[in-house]
């Protein structure tokens, strides 16, 4: 990875994101990032749609997005920061793994038709591990908060 990564932008389009993160549909967790300040903090949302797969099952008369796939899209949004505060460009030989979580709380249900906003702030980072506090929110109100942890490692393929 001798490339570097344009450090500059603070907002991310879908595709950007794509450039970001190795996740796809039914995975990808995050629609766009509104706000991504290197080094500090980034914010993006999740448009959470009655079309999206868990619905069926979780559950079928009152559709409820799971906690854990909210966790998830918390953890992809410290992938992308992670990898903008490095500086390093994402390739299919690297990524960062989700490796950690504590304390999450989980406040309210978020269904169908709400817009997740994903809230993540470097806490620290050493030895190619980094430590993030998560804050979920439909509306300004808090659905769910966590500390998680991401380390980038390279990809084994064998």
């Amino acid at each position: 990875m001798s490339e570097s990564l344009d450090t500059s932008l603070t907002t991310l389009d879908i595709y950007q994101i794509l450039e970001h993160l190795p996740h796809r549909y039914p995975f990808l967790l995050i629609d766009r990032v509104t706000e991504c300040h290197v080094g500090e903090r980034l914010v993006g949302y999740k448009n959470v749609s009655y079309n999206e797969p868990y619905f069926t099952g979780h559950f079928p008369h009152y559709a409820v997005m799971p906690g854990v796939l909210i966790l998830e899209a918390l953890a992809q949004a410290t992938g992308i920061l992670a990898f903008r505060t490095s500086g390093k460009v994402p390739d299919e030989n690297s990524l960062y793994y989700f490796v950690g979580i504590d304390g999450a709380r989980f406040k309210q249900p978020v269904v169908p038709g709400d817009q997740l906003v994903l809230e993540v702030d470097i806490i620290k980072s050493k030895r190619g591990v980094w430590k993030f506090n998560g804050v979920a929110k439909v509306d300004g109100k808090v659905v769910c908060s966590a500390e998680l942890m991401c380390a980038e490692r390279g990809v084994q393929t064998d």
